[in-house]
């Protein structure tokens, strides 16, 4: 084995130490970028707000899909509700128009036949004058007055046994107070 020689080892040694400087150089600009990184408030809190926005933006966009989600529930529960109301208002008003049917038949089946006979004769009567208006008014009405009054016939025409028992119960009160009326006076 040979020695190296002096000047051999003195280069390596020289060449080592450039190496090692060099690296300590490296390390030391690292360590002072990493320094000036840190005591750079501005950038620091450029990177802090940026980081707020993003998380802003991402909860936003979680209360925006939430509160979407949640009207289309209560949308549907409208949905359902308004469904279910209308179908018992027509239940209702199927029930209700029975009864108006059935007292209508029993406010017929107690008149008496004369009562029938004269509510018959009225109802002959009035429909020939209603006939003779309604002549007249074809003659005589505007137009638009005319227009108006066909939407309340068939509005009446709709509701045929709403009017009809209306109309049974306003005979039978007054044939009620006619006959308390008679019979007040026969007694006194």
């Amino acid at each position: 084995m040979t020695k190296p020689t002096h000047d051999e080892r003195t280069t390596q040694g020289t060449e080592e130490l450039r190496v090692q400087l060099e690296h300590s150089r490296e390390e030391l600009g690292q360590t002072v970028e990493a320094l000036v990184a840190r005591t750079d408030v501005k950038a620091r809190a450029q990177e802090k707000a940026a980081e707020v926005k993003e998380q802003a933006a991402a909860k936003a966009a979680e209360v925006k899909e939430q509160a979407a989600a949640k009207a289309a529930e209560v949308k549907e529960q409208a949905v359902v509700k308004a469904a279910e109301v209308k179908e018992q208002a027509a239940a209702k008003a199927t029930e209700l128009k029975a009864k108006a049917a059935g007292v209508a038949h029993q406010v017929q089946d107690k008149l008496p036949d004369t009562v029938r006979d004269k509510a018959a004769r009225a109802v002959g009567e009035a429909r020939a004058q209603a006939s003779q208006a309604g002549r007249v008014w074809e003659e005589r009405a505007p137009e638009p007055l005319r227009q108006k009054a066909a939407q309340g016939a068939r509005a009446a025409r709709d509701k045929r046994t709403v009017l009809l028992v209306a109309a049974a119960g306003a005979v039978t009160l007054w044939l009620a107070r006619r006959r308390a009326g008679r019979g007040g006076g026969a007694r006194s």
